[in-house]
């Protein structure tokens, strides 16, 4: 029996008033399949853990949902389907499915070949020197972008999606703020100075729908990194509709490449996210590719 697992808590508990018709439209057309909706965090967690190996679970709901339950996932060696209602979506975006009405992309989940991606995994030290591991699907940020996540995070619940980030990142830019960064890329020293942020990404997009790094691979063996060097306030206000766009690439400030393990050091600390979901402040992290480690439903 397949689990279909809907996070009542996606897109600020709205996805919870779906949970009835979820329900009928899988009795009528897969009653093979089994909806969980459990409140606490560790039941959905037990729930994966209590999985076959290697079998098929939905997800019901978006990137943060995908971000708390990816450890079971990569430990169970689950198969996933996804059907998006989060407030990002942007491995929705990168699977192909962003955009479908929810009967098809639960047609899909539940019936589609899978096949297999990379994830990231970033190895980091907070500012009490505890160490931690935390997966991730879409994006691992370190800056400006993570700070705009957590004020995107705290933001008014009437905004949603793009227009959500866009207000947090106008709102940061008012309290604009670098940090100094030591990169060093495959063993090699990529960068040292002061920077706005660096980022690394499996998907194209982040931020729900910013085309950070457009042509970047999800089964290439390898993630894109994405760093920001120094901007004043009005620099990072015009450089903003470049991004919208996927035209910032060109500017001698940012630069974009590929690698399997980044590490970036920051005496002051640096404020993290993976896939949108604010980590706290880590003056070291390591972040490596996982090769082809979660096998998921896409077109």
């Amino acid at each position: 029996m397949t689990l279909v697992l809907l996070n009542p808590h996606a897109q600020g508990g709205r996805a919870a008033q779906r949970a009835p018709v979820l329900r009928a439209w899988l009795a009528e057309h897969a009653p093979g399949a089994q909806l969980a909706a459990p409140e606490a965090l560790q039941d959905s967690i037990a729930l994966l853990h209590s999985r076959p190996e290697g079998s098929r679970v939905v997800v019901v709901g978006g990137d943060g949902t995908l971000n708390c339950w990816l450890p079971a996932l990569l430990s169970r060696r689950l198969t996933v389907g996804l059907v998006p209602m989060g407030s990002g979506n942007d491995s929705a975006r990168a699977w192909g499915i962003y955009g479908l009405p929810w009967e098809h992309a639960l047609t899909l989940a539940l019936q589609g070949s899978a096949q297999g991606i990379d994830t990231g995994l970033a190895s980091w030290s907070d500012l009490q020197g505890q160490t931690r591991d935390t997966p991730f699907l879409s994006s691992l940020t370190a800056g400006f972008d993570s700070a705009v996540g957590l004020r995107a995070l705290n933001g008014p619940s009437w905004l949603r999606g793009l227009p959500r980030y866009l207000w947090a990142t106008l709102h940061e830019l008012i309290h604009l703020r670098h940090w100094d960064l030591t990169l060093h890329s495959d063993g090699h020293l990529k960068h040292q100075g002061a920077s706005l942020f660096a980022s690394s990404l499996n998907t194209p997009t982040f931020g729900s729908g910013m085309p950070a790094v457009p042509h970047a691979q999800l089964a290439d063996g390898q993630l894109d990194a994405l760093l920001a060097g120094s901007f004043g306030r009005l620099g990072a206000l015009l450089m903003l509709p470049r991004l919208l766009v996927g035209r910032h690439l060109g500017d001698p400030r940012i630069a974009c490449w590929l690698y399997r393990q980044l590490d970036i050091a920051c005496a002051q600390g640096v404020p993290l996210a993976a896939d949108g979901e604010y980590l706290g402040e880590a003056r070291h992290v390591r972040i490596q590719c996982q090769a082809d480690s979660l096998r998921v439903v896409r077109r």
